[in-house]
């Protein structure tokens, strides 16, 4: 299946009642997420489908695509390849990547773009199907069945599980601030079933926490030696100041357009 199919597949089956109900999931995490989380320049790789952006405050916020998806309306489309992305090093404060790593043709280059383009201390936020819960194993298991029909889930290529992940972003010096997985529902297709196991979602979320459908990643860029620079010319300053500082607070808005 070529990447261009993968992409149409994966909008089409988030259509479907399981998809929406992991949609839903995603969607709220994903306004908690990014509410909060001010600076200048916020992007969103893939999957518009996912309005990762909705509930963030930056004035420059773009959607980027490549391949054949449909940008929704009222949004900044910008179309580049993810791996090698038009931003300057060092340049933005927010990048969501909604199941863009499953979907990309190099998941590793595309992180160490992410990387580079992110300014030191700013935020990724990582969404992706966990492999190792009822639902990867059901999809695996229509694997080795053989057949389309067989898969629950849509066949976007390798999934890539949490704690490799984890590895990737430690790798690249990212340090993880926050995970959580969703979706313990059993894998269902209709509205009807899923409903009807809504019940188990608090005790998965105790019990089997990292056995969700899907899981959802927020990690901050950390540069130890630019830190360390700024604490010492702090440190610096305050040590040649008068006694008696006055505090100067500025305050940034960012308007909401």
């Amino acid at each position: 299946m070529t990447r261009d199919a993968s992409i149409v597949e994966l909008a089409d089956w988030l259509q479907t009642p399981a998809g929406r109900y992991l949609l839903a999931w995603e969607q709220q995490r994903l306004d908690a997420a990014v509410a909060d989380r001010f600076g200048f320049h916020a992007l969103q790789l893939g999957l518009p489908e996912l309005e990762a952006l909705r509930a963030n405050r930056m004035p420059q916020r773009w959607l980027a695509q490549d391949g054949q998806e449909q940008p929704l309306a009222a949004r900044v489309v910008l179309r580049c390849d993810f791996d090698a992305l038009p931003f300057p090093s060092n340049s933005l404060d927010l990048i969501v990547l909604p199941h863009t790593l499953e979907l990309a043709r190099d998941p590793h280059q595309t992180l160490r773009e992410v990387e580079r383009v992110l300014r030191p201390d700013g935020r990724v936020v990582i969404n992706g199907f966990n492999p190792a819960s009822a639902w990867g194993l059901r999809q695996n298991l229509g694997r080795l069945l053989g057949g389309r029909r067989r898969l629950f889930m849509p066949r976007t290529g390798e999934y890539i599980g949490y704690w490799r992940l984890r590895d990737w972003l430690r790798l690249l010096s990212f340090e993880v601030e926050a995970a959580q997985f969703g979706g313990y529902r059993p894998p269902l297709r209709s509205d009807k079933w899923l409903e009807r196991w809504s019940w188990i979602e608090r005790i998965g979320a105790r019990w089997w926490p990292v056995l969700g459908a899907v899981y959802f990643v927020v990690a901050v860029k950390r540069v130890h030696g630019m830190r360390l620079v700024g604490l010492a010319k702090r440190s610096k300053r305050a040590v040649q100041a008068a006694p008696a500082a006055v505090a100067q607070h500025t305050n940034h808005k960012a308007e909401h357009q």
